[in-house]
């Protein structure tokens, strides 16, 4: 049993040595690739690393800074100071050119894209909410819904349409936001775009998820004259 036992250590640190020597051997013939791949990384990291604190991090609170007098404009109904600055101070616009790839810039194609339409200028507040998104529910619904008024305003029924059912199933805990766009969407369907299946449905969601709504309350006279009648 001894001599067994001798053995087996014998076996095992013959195997250990010679995975030791197939490592050095790996090694010495893929050391140099092995270390300009893990100086790749090393700099790849640390260039990262001091491109958000040296790049991104100043242009961020630079943004910031700069988005103030442009808001303020916004928020006094100053709707073209807000969007094309005041010679001193950026409009959205610009904003949303200079700093894109930012939560600013983002959300000046959100502001620009709500001055335009406020300005009844759809096709240019299209262009902008387009490009605007955001994890924000309630803010993302309100840029679908607005989104679907510039499309029905232009006459793209079908873009509008398709909007505003976006707009009424991103944010349900906003009853009425979502009972507005629903019947946004039911009464194009049904005065527009003349798609009666569509506007039923539409107004039967309406009624079913939204009934203490005003626009839930009202689903019925409008499923009246598209003949559905008494609809629980």
């Amino acid at each position: 049993m001894a001599d067994k036992r001798n053995n087996e250590t014998v076996n095992e640190h013959v195997a250990d040595s010679n995975a030791v020597d197939n490592l050095r051997v790996f090694w010495l013939k893929n050391s140099k690739k092995i270390a300009a791949v893990l100086g790749l990384i090393v700099v790849l990291g640390g260039g990262y690393m001091l491109y958000k604190t040296f790049v991104q991090k100043p242009k961020i609170e630079e943004a910031l800074d700069k988005s103030f007098k442009a808001e303020e404009y916004f928020k006094k109904d100053s709707f073209n100071l807000a969007l094309n600055g005041d010679g001193v101070n950026p409009g959205f616009i610009a904003l949303s050119k200079k700093y894109s790839g930012t939560a600013t810039g983002n959300l000046a194609n959100f502001y620009a894209g709500v001055c335009y339409v406020k300005l009844n200028q759809n096709d240019k507040a299209v262009s902008f909410l387009k490009d605007f998104k955001t994890d924000s529910k309630q803010i993302q619904q309100r840029a679908y819904k607005l989104l679907g008024d510039a499309y029905g305003d232009m006459g793209k029924g079908a873009e509008a349409l398709d909007n505003y059912k976006k707009a009424a199933k991103e944010f349900e805990a906003d009853q009425m936001a979502c009972a507005d766009a629903l019947f946004s969407a039911a009464y194009l369907a049904q005065h527009v775009l003349n798609q009666k299946d569509e506007a039923i449905g539409l107004y039967k969601e309406l009624k079913e998820k939204y009934p203490r709504t005003q626009q839930g309350f009202d689903a019925d006279k409008y499923l009246a004259q598209l003949g559905v009648y008494n609809v629980n």
